[in-house]
């Protein structure tokens, strides 16, 4: 079975509308539009929201909550024990390792996260760490440094 055998046929499917093709048709004159009127005319019709001139529901409702999309800044977070297996059998890792090896989008803010155990000691570079991540680090015998540029 192939996907051009399955059914409707193509003369058991329903054919397009053909407006404005002669009174025969009987879509022709105005095409099925009616007479005059907004919806009649090319570019005419109400815009989604409207309510005939009623004060619209999202201008009746009041406007609740803080909204910082446009500022907020999105981290790409990463786990301890995901650190440890990309870079097994290193000391340092910089956020330019970090990018090179696919762990974070290129330029985008880094978060270390707790998760996991390290065994040997590791320095990691990147803009903001738990507090249970730079705990693990400075346990382990590594470093935690935090850089500067990703506010949140």
């Amino acid at each position: 079975m192939r996907l051009d055998t399955l059914y409707p046929f193509p003369e058991e499917r329903k054919t397009r509308k053909r407006v404005g093709r002669g009174s025969g048709s009987g879509l022709g004159c105005t095409s099925g539009r009616g007479n005059k009127g907004q919806n009649a005319r090319s570019g005419g019709g109400v815009s989604a929201g409207f309510e005939g001139g009623q004060m619209p529901l999202q201008r009746r409702l009041p406007k609740r909550g803080f909204k910082n999309a446009l500022f907020r800044v999105r981290y790409s977070v990463i786990s301890l024990e995901r650190l440890a297996q990309a870079f097994a059998g290193r000391t340092t890792v910089s956020l330019e390792d970090i990018y090179a090896r696919g762990l974070a989008r290129s330029g985008a803010p880094v978060k270390i996260l707790g998760d996991g155990d390290l065994s040997a000691p590791l320095s990691v570079e990147a803009h903001r760490f738990s507090a249970s991540a730079r705990e693990k680090l400075e346990k382990a015998g590594g470093a935690a440094r935090a850089l500067e540029g990703a506010e949140g």
